[in-house]
């Protein structure tokens, strides 16, 4: 039987989860269609098209500290109600810039969804705070659960509403972006904070931020939650382009993007459970094995299969990686170090996928979409190789969750 405190940790999971669907859906939209809309506006490939996608995750990155800063003043129902602001006014930008065919606009729209997204990469934290250690990898997978409803909510926006302006091509999609993130803030209205707790002593202030970052646990936490996403990112952010490419339709590659997504949240439903029996660090090193696989089945063809096999094992790579990661930070922070040692997380992992989105476009354009995969299994090696290291040492034990 649950605790009060993980029965309140269990809804706000399930709200955060519905706020998830409708945050994650406005990103996966941009993700299927930046490049595409990038090409449409510039009127020719070229390595600029997937800038819109970094201009997002930049956006993420620049977003994280305001985002974590705001969160501790209004608090993280207010918070988290600005960010789905925030990300509605992105879609309305977008929308305007694609009608005006201004390209430097268009990613400044996408930049300011990406800053909306730092609010939303917030609510897996948000779900953990209430519950108890071994509550905690089940209410981040909760959350991250609703991100199967957003594989399917964005890229099915996208198919149903990119037409809608024609002879202008895509901005009706950015428009009922702008739609769902409003909506979200219905749903934020039913998510119940936890009453802060008033200090009965001295107030620890923790230690400084790079000692914090350099420990061993925190160190390698971070390190494989940054290589399943920039991996993930690298792959994710060419495929589209790598399908039109090989005469596949846009909405062919939008349904990519949407098996893609559903890879990435599907498997959160037994993820949290998987985590607290083996341990979040082999749940990890398995996570960082699956993208490699993703990367060589992506070798081994360009049929539409070999992209849709190669984008579901992207997905359910980054999930066993990505949370694996976040469980074994929870785990290594302490309480009082909790707001920047998260907010520290948040803008070294996004700042590092910034460069792989932008990356992508560049090599996809200079050396093709199997350079991506190679890179791929290189960057991979170097986490699973400290996971080995770690456990053979002895000192590799299952994060206490």
């Amino acid at each position: 039987m649950l605790s009060p405190t993980d029965r309140l940790a269990r809804k706000n999971a399930f709200v955060l989860a519905f706020a998830q669907a409708f945050g994650g859906a406005a990103t996966s939209m941009t993700i299927a269609l930046g490049g595409l809309t990038g090409i449409y506006l510039l009127s020719a490939q070229s390595e600029l098209a997937t800038i819109p996608v970094t201009s997002m995750i930049v956006g993420t990155a620049v977003g994280t500290l305001p985002a974590a800063w705001l969160l501790e003043r209004l608090g993280r129902k207010r918070g988290f109600m600005v960010g789905a602001c925030i990300a509605a006014l992105g879609g309305l930008l977008a929308f305007a810039a694609i009608m005006a065919g201004s390209f430097i606009g268009y990613c400044a729209g996408t930049f300011v969804g990406g800053a909306s997204f730092a609010f939303v990469q917030q609510y897996r934290f948000a779900a953990a705070e209430t519950a108890s250690d071994g509550f905690k990898p089940k209410a981040i997978s909760y959350v991250l659960a609703g991100g199967i409803l957003a594989g399917v909510i964005g890229p099915q926006t996208v198919i149903a509403t990119k037409d809608l302006f024609l002879p202008t091509a895509y901005a009706g999609a950015y428009l009922a972006q702008a739609g769902l993130c409003l909506f979200t803030l219905v749903i934020l209205a039913f998510y119940r904070p936890p009453a802060p707790v008033k200090p009965t002593g001295p107030v620890a202030k923790g230690r400084p931020l790079l000692e914090i970052v350099r420990e061993p646990k925190v160190a390698l936490a971070i390190s494989c939650a940054v290589v399943a996403y920039t991996v993930m990112v690298l792959v994710m952010t060419a495929a589209p382009l790598a399908m039109i490419a090989c005469g596949f339709t846009t909405a062919e590659a939008a349904l990519g993007i949407q098996w893609h997504v559903i890879g990435m949240f599907g498997p959160s439903f037994f993820t949290g459970a998987l985590i607290a029996r083996f341990g979040a660090e082999r749940i990890t090193a398995i996570g960082l094995l699956i993208l490699g696989a993703a990367g060589i089945t992506a070798l081994l063809g360009i049929a539409l299969g070999h992209f849709y096999v190669s984008l579901i094992l992207l997905g359910v790579g980054w999930n066993f990686g990505f949370i694996g990661g976040t469980t074994m930070l929870t785990a290594a922070q302490r309480p009082e170090e909790r707001a920047r040692t998260q907010a520290a997380n948040e803008f070294i992992m996004f700042g590092v996928v910034a460069v792989a989105s932008l990356s992508s476009g560049i090599l996809f354009a200079l050396v093709g979409w199997q350079a991506i995969n190679i890179t791929l299994l290189f960057i991979v090696a170097a986490p699973l190789a400290l996971l080995a290291i770690v456990a053979l040492s002895g000192r590799g034990r299952p994060a206490e969750v």
